[in-house]
């Protein structure tokens, strides 16, 4: 059974008009996470990795299996406030308000190539925050992964016109 059809689909969720795609239903069939996980692993095994860096909270689960598989290490990016150690910052914009992610200031290594995972590709606007945070370090990123596309929300594309690769499991076009 493909990925896509592991992931429930919750109509008008949060608000009315919304499909809301409910990775949980993934997360929680065995076969399919360890399916997702060694996709991404075989997808990267090919490249040199340094790091795997995965945005707060979906981006953890899949990341961290990703760094073990590839025998690298994980770096979160959290929102702010929750990183004990020197943090660098960038604010954001969300479609109502805007919030603030960060990075540990010695997470990643001048020049270290880096994988950016979560969960879902909407806007790409966190995927975008995300990406000055690991560059701001000295970050070089080799790909931008996530399980889920939904590619009419434009932020494959967005993520594209900044120059980044973007590697998912699976798209909702349309739908």
């Amino acid at each position: 059974m493909p990925i896509k059809s592991r992931i429930r689909t919750i109509p008008d969720y949060p608000k009315k008009g919304i499909m809301f795609r409910d990775i949980t239903t993934l997360l929680s069939d065995p076969q399919g996470l360890q399916l997702s996980i060694n996709k991404m692993v075989e997808r990267y095994a090919k490249y040199k990795i340094d790091k795997v860096v995965g945005i707060e909270a979906r981006g953890f689960i899949f990341g961290a299996p990703l760094a073990h598989g590839l025998g690298v290490g994980f770096i979160p990016i959290r929102k702010k406030g929750k990183l004990p150690a020197d943090t660098i910052s960038h604010k954001y914009d969300l479609e109502y308000g805007s919030d603030v992610l960060e990075i540990h200031a010695d997470a990643v290594k001048n020049g270290e190539s880096v994988v950016l995972v979560d969960d879902l590709l909407a806007t790409g606007g966190t995927a975008e925050a995300s990406i000055h945070l690991i560059e701001e370090v000295g970050g070089k990123i080799q790909e931008c992964c996530f399980v889920v596309d939904l590619p009419d929300i434009g932020g494959r594309a967005r993520l594209g016109k900044l120059g980044y690769d973007v590697f998912t499991l699976c798209a909702f076009e349309g739908e």
